[in-house]
C-alpha cells in the first residue's frame, strides 16, 4: 500500500464484525463500501466493532512498548547496540524513516479514518437515539485516544474530524499545533463523558465507559499541566464507586480474569485462532529459549534494564510477577537473560494470546492523582492514595517526614508509577509530563548508551519522512531530526 495512509478514504473491507458472544469477538466483512454499507443500525455495530479492532494495529497500541518504554529507561531491545529500528529508540538516534514512526502516523490516521466516518454518516441512520448516542460518544473516546498518542508522539499533528472522499482533500491539512490538537481530544472526551454509561452487560464488556473517559481526560489535562481541572476529573473517576484495587497484583494480568475492577479501559484481545491473539507474550518471552518460558519461543523484545531491575524495593511483590532475570533450560542450565513475565499466557499458536492490553488502570488514575493533589498544593491527602499503591505492592507506606516537601513527593510518585506500571506503555511520556526526560536519560547516558545528549527536540519524535514528500507545502519535520 502507498506511503499516503493518512490521505485514503476508508476501506470496508478491512472493518471488523463481530460474533454473537461479545463484541471482542472479531470477524471481518467479506466486502462493502462506505456507500452501500452505513445503512442500519447493525451496520453501525459491526462498524464500531472494528473501530475497536483498529486499537490492535501495531502503530496504535500494538507496539506501544517501543514508545513508551523501550525510548524510556526501563527496557531495551534484543541486540541493543547493533542497527536495528529499536535500538534507533532505545539510542535516540531515530530516523525519520523508523518503520515504528511509519506505523503509528499511518495506523492512527487510518483508524481516525474510520471513526470519521463512522461519525459523518450515523446522523442520516433511523436507528434508537439513545444508541445512536452511545456510538458517537464511544467514536469521539476513540478519536481521542489516538489523538492522544499522536500529540505526544509528534507535537503539532494534523487535526482531521470528517471523512475524506478523494485522496486530494488531505492534501490541504496541514500540522495543527498541540493546543489546537488537545482541544479537540479534550472536546471528544466531554462530549463523551456525558453520554457514555458506567457500566455495560456483561455481553459488551470492554467498551468505552463513562469512567473511561474521564479518565483520559484527566490524563490529558494532567498532561499540559492543567492541575486543578485534573484533580476534579480523576476526582470523578474515583467517585463513580465502580473501580478499585484488586487486592493481588498478578490477579491483575491474569488472562481468566480481565476486565476486572481495576480495569478502566484495555484494549481487547482473544485467542483461539480467530486473529486476535495477542503478540506480547511470545513478544518478550527470551530468545533462543525455546517452549522453556512460553510455548512457541520468544522474540526477546522489550528487556527490562538493569536501571528498572535495580529500582524495585526490596520486598516489592510487584518485582517476581514482572520479570525475571534468568530461566533455567532443558539442559538444566541457568541462562541469565531479563525478560517481562507480566502478560504470561499459554498461546494457542505463537502470537495467539488472551491477554489485553491496559491503556488506564485504577492504579494509573490513584497515581496521577496523588501527583495532581500535590501540584495544586502540597497535602496529606496526596499521600494517603500513594501508600494505597505501596501496600498493595508489599511495601511499608511512606510517612510524612520521608516525603516533606512538594519536590520529594514528586520524586515518590514518579518512582511509584514506574515499578507498579512497568512494561505498560508509559515510563516515557510520564518522564516527558513532568519535565524530567531530559535530566533523567542524559544522567543514565553512558549507561544506556545514548549517541547524543538529550535535548528539547527530542521530546517527541521525527515526522515520517514520506509524509513531509508527499505534501512538501504543508507538512515540515520537527527540529533536530
Amino acid at each position: 500500500m502507498k506511503a499516503t495512509f493518512f490521505y485514503t478514504a476508508l476501506s470496508l473491507s478491512i472493518v471488523l464484525g463481530s460474533c454473537q458472544n461479545s463484541f471482542i469477538d472479531l470477524q471481518p466483512i467479506s466486502a462493502g463500501t462506505t456507500d452501500n454499507f452505513y445503512r442500519t443500525a447493525e451496520d453501525f455495530r459491526i462498524a464500531l466493532n472494528g473501530a475497536y479492532g483498529s486499537l490492535q494495529m501495531g502503530g496504535v497500541f500494538g507496539n506501544s512498548y517501543v514508545f513508551g518504554e523501550v525510548a524510556s529507561d526501563n527496557t531495551v531491545p534484543p541486540a541493543s547496540g547493533s542497527v536495528t529500528d529499536q535500538d534507533e529508540f532505545d539510542r535516540f538516534y531515530i530516523r525519520t524513516t523508523n518503520p515504528f514512526i511509519n506505523g503509528r502516523w499511518n495506523d492512527s490516521y487510518n483508524a481516525i479514518a474510520r471513526y470519521n466516518t463512522i461519525l459523518d454518516k450515523i446522523d442520516a441512520v433511523s436507528m434508537d437515539a439513545s444508541l445512536k448516542n452511545r456510538y458517537i460518544a464511544e467514536v469521539k473516546f476513540l478519536r481521542a485516544l489516538v489523538y492522544f498518542n499522536l500529540v505526544r508522539t509528534f507535537g503539532d499533528v494534523p487535526v482531521v474530524i470528517k471523512s475524506m472522499n478523494t485522496p486530494d482533500e488531505g492534501y490541504s491539512y496541514g500540522r495543527s499545533p498541540q493546543t489546537e490538537v488537545y482541544a479537540q481530544i479534550e472536546k471528544d472526551l466531554t462530549e463523551a463523558e456525558a453520554v457514555l454509561p458506567v457500566s455495560y452487560a456483561a455481553a459488551e464488556t470492554g467498551r468505552a465507559t463513562q469512567g473511561a473517559a474521564k479518565a483520559l481526560l484527566g490524563k490529558v489535562y494532567l498532561t499540559q499541566r492543567k492541575f486543578a481541572p485534573a484533580v476534579a476529573k480523576l476526582k470523578e473517576v474515583i467517585d463513580l464507586n465502580v473501580y478499585d484495587l484488586l487486592p493481588s497484583y498478578a490477579e491483575v494480568f491474569r488472562v481468566g480474569n480481565k476486565n476486572h475492577k481495576e480495569s478502566v479501559f484495555d484494549v481487547q484481545y482473544k485467542s483461539g485462532g480467530v486473529g486476535e491473539g495477542n503478540p506480547w507474550p511470545n513478544d518478550f518471552a527470551p530468545e533462543n529459549s525455546g517452549n522453556i518460558v512460553i510455548a512457541f519461543g520468544g522474540s526477546g523484545n522489550n528487556q527490562p534494564s538493569a536501571d528498572l531491575i535495580a529500582a524495585y524495593e526490596t520486598g516489592d511483590v510487584r518485582k517476581d510477577f514482572s520479570l525475571s532475570t534468568s530461566y533455567v533450560n532443558a539442559s538444566g542450565q541457568t541462562i541469565p537473560v531479563n525478560y517481562v513475565k507480566k502478560y504470561y499466557d499459554v498461546p494457542a499458536t505463537r502470537g495467539d494470546n488472551g491477554n489485553n492490553i491496559p491503556i488506564i488502570r485504577y492504579a494509573d488514575v490513584v497515581l496521577m492523582y496523588a501527583e495532581a493533589l500535590n501540584e495544586v498544593s502540597y497535602q496529606p491527602e496526596a499521600l494517603t492514595y500513594l501508600n494505597r499503591i505501596r501496600t498493595r505492592a508489599g511495601l511499608k507506606a511512606k510517612t510524612a517526614a520521608e516525603v516533606a516537601t512538594q519536590a520529594a513527593f514528586r520524586l515518590a510518585v514518579e518512582q511509584e508509577r514506574r515499578v507498579e506500571l512497568a512494561f505498560e506503555g508509559h515510563r516515557w511520556f510520564d518522564l516527558v509530563r513532568t519535565g524530567r526526560a531530559i535530566p533523567v536519560m542524559n544522567s543514565k547516558k553512558d549507561q544506556i548508551r545514548l549517541v547524543n545528549t538529550l535535548t528539547e527536540n527530542n521530546l517527541v519524535f521525527p515526522i515520517p519522512q514520506a509524509q513531509i514528500d508527499i505534501n512538501k507545502d504543508k507538512i515540515k519535520q520537527n527540529p533536530g531530526y
